[in-house]
């Protein structure tokens, strides 16, 4: 078969069968008695077997090495070719990503569209002070919101972080839901940087209340304090736990203070039962910053106390109320 009719038949150019064959790839077995090129049956075979190959990605050295080295191993092939797949398709959905973030800034001309694009080039730097100019930059600049969040939520270094936390409070878009999403992430840090970043956003009540029995024990922190903050009394009995176990037990006192709510001081009181020395020191402490009746009488029922550092604690605070 001459090479036009192999062409013809095999959708492969003359012109790539020529290439073929002057790397050795894929080359006719015989000539015409003019001189042309003839392609045997099995020839048109090693064509479709070189066609096959590089429709798996590979380069043509690499389907002349697949095709005529007996030690070439097909598995190690696929797997290297697998994981240049995955590399290419990452990409291509990190162009996507951020073309949707372009996008999703509205630019009306290509000078936005430069400005945006430089801006989250900003964030991405691996230059803590280039991040940090870009997320003092991007609340003015209308950078999408999921970008921020995105930032924020890898940022490791706290003052870009604190920018990044800035810059998403003055932000009209509501991105407490990309924040709640980050509440389950397998990641402590990212739930850390995400409860952070909620405490400062309106709004974000609901979102908070889902982790203050969260496993870390920062994130229950920062949770239980920013709804004690907001005035919510639902999180008297975290406050409390905090204080017997001596989890910023200030704090906690002081937020249950802040809370007024009369159900501090019974709850204080239950869990004096138990409690060991320490624990009923904090209590006590905690009973003369919220103050009240109720916490005045438990702490004079605290003055006989059997542990000698709860005891002086209660007569010193009970004094200082006289």
């Amino acid at each position: 078969m001459r090479i036009g009719d192999v062409a013809r038949r095999s959708g492969v150019s003359a012109r790539m069968l020529r290439h073929y064959d002057a790397l050795g790839l894929a080359s006719p077995s015989g000539r015409t008695s003019a001189g042309y090129r003839e392609y045997a049956a099995d020839d048109i075979v090693r064509i479709f077997h070189v066609e096959s190959l590089r429709a798996l990605g590979l380069s043509l050295r690499e389907v002349g090495q697949a095709l005529d080295d007996p030690s070439f191993a097909p598995a190690d092939l696929v797997a290297d070719l697998t994981a240049r797949a995955e590399q290419r398709i990452a990409r291509e959905r990190e162009l996507v990503e951020r073309l949707r973030r372009v996008a999703d800034a509205g630019p009306e001309d290509w000078e936005q569209v430069l400005g945006v694009v430089a801006l989250l080039a900003g964030l991405e730097s691996d230059d803590a002070g280039s991040r940090q100019r870009a997320a003092l930059t991007v609340a003015d600049a209308g950078v999408p919101p999921d970008a921020l969040v995105r930032a924020l939520l890898s940022e490791t270094d706290e003052n870009v972080a604190g920018a990044l936390r800035w810059a998403l409070s003055r932000s009209d878009a509501d991105v407490v839901p990309a924040l709640t999403e980050a509440l389950a992430d397998a990641d402590v840090a990212v739930r850390r940087r995400a409860v952070l970043a909620l405490s400062a956003v309106t709004g974000s009540s609901e979102a908070l209340r889902t982790v203050v029995a969260d496993d870390d024990p920062v994130v229950r922190r920062r949770a239980t304090q920013a709804l004690a903050d907001r005035g919510d009394v639902g999180v008297v009995g975290p406050l409390v736990d905090r204080i017997v176990d001596g989890v910023a037990d200030v704090d906690a006192a002081e937020a249950l203070a802040a809370l007024g709510d009369p159900s501090c001081a019974d709850r204080l009181g239950t869990a004096l039962r138990g409690a060991d020395g320490p624990a009923r020191r904090r209590i006590a402490q905690a009973l003369g910053e919220i103050g009240g009746p109720a916490a005045v009488e438990l702490l004079e029922t605290l003055v006989d106390d059997p542990d000698e550092g709860t005891s002086v604690t209660a007569k010193y605070l009970l004094a200082q109320r006289r």
